[in-house]
């Protein structure tokens, strides 16, 4: 479902990262959601390819899938 969402506890400790490079995902969706653009990201993070930033906010709005129950 997320291939290029990769976890290692030798990684950035286990958190969510991009094809097993030192790039979490919630660095990406920080950026994003600080208004940068997908142009802005890809150049500050060379080894990242668009496909990347897609599945990065795809694995976030999964993430927001939780229900909370109230009973």
């Amino acid at each position: 479902m997320f291939d290029r969402i990769t976890f290692d506890p030798k990684i950035m400790g286990g958190r969510a990262c991009i094809r097993g490079m030192r790039i979490p995902v919630s660095v990406i969706m920080g950026q994003i959601a600080h208004g940068a653009i997908h142009a802005e990201i890809l150049a500050d993070y060379p080894d990242l390819e668009p496909e990347d930033i897609k599945q990065a906010m795809e694995y976030a709005a999964w993430l927001t899938q939780e229900e909370v129950s109230t009973v």
